[in-house]
């Protein structure tokens, strides 16, 4: 066995030759084909992974960007009502204030007329009681002229109140 024949050495020599001929002619380029189309499935598969990890982290960057600048609206929009609430509501409180002023001063001149009507006829009873108590007391009766002129000279001492 340990025994070395040179024409089966040669001939084994040669067969390898031919088979290791035959096989990367036909075997062995088609696998090393197909590990390097592997190779670039893989690479170009991990490059993509790569994109979308990146374009991912984008997304994200601008979701937060877009969430934030959300946020910041939404504080304006709150502020920005809040002042328009405070201005509303001192529009109508000053409405309130001057419709009541207005009120007031209505009442006020009511009254006025109230009290001026009053004393007019507080005065036109005066004067009737006065000539009653003149006319008992001189016991006659005056005309009409007379009783005129004495009111009014009456009238005219009474103070204004």
């Amino acid at each position: 066995m340990l025994d070395l024949n040179p024409g089966l050495t040669i001939w084994t020599i040669v067969s390898f030759i031919v088979l290791v001929a035959i096989l990367s002619k036909y075997a062995w380029k088609p696998l090393v084909q197909a590990l390097a189309e592997r190779e670039d499935k893989i690479r170009s598969a991990l490059e993509q992974a790569d994109r979308a990890r990146s374009e991912a982290a984008e997304l994200l960057k601008k979701n937060e960007e877009s969430i934030a600048r959300a946020e910041q609206e939404y504080q304006i929009m709150l502020r920005e009502s809040k002042l328009l609430a405070e201005k509303m509501k001192e529009e109508i409180v000053g409405k309130a204030r001057q419709q009541a002023k207005q009120e007031l001063q209505r009442a006020t001149e009511e009254i006025q007329r109230n009290v001026d009507s009053a004393r007019k006829e507080l005065r036109g009873e005066v004067a009737d009681l006065a000539i009653k108590v003149a006319e008992k007391i001189l016991d006659e009766s005056l005309d009409a002229q007379k009783q005129k002129k004495i009111v009014d000279t009456f009238l005219g001492q009474l103070p204004r109140n």
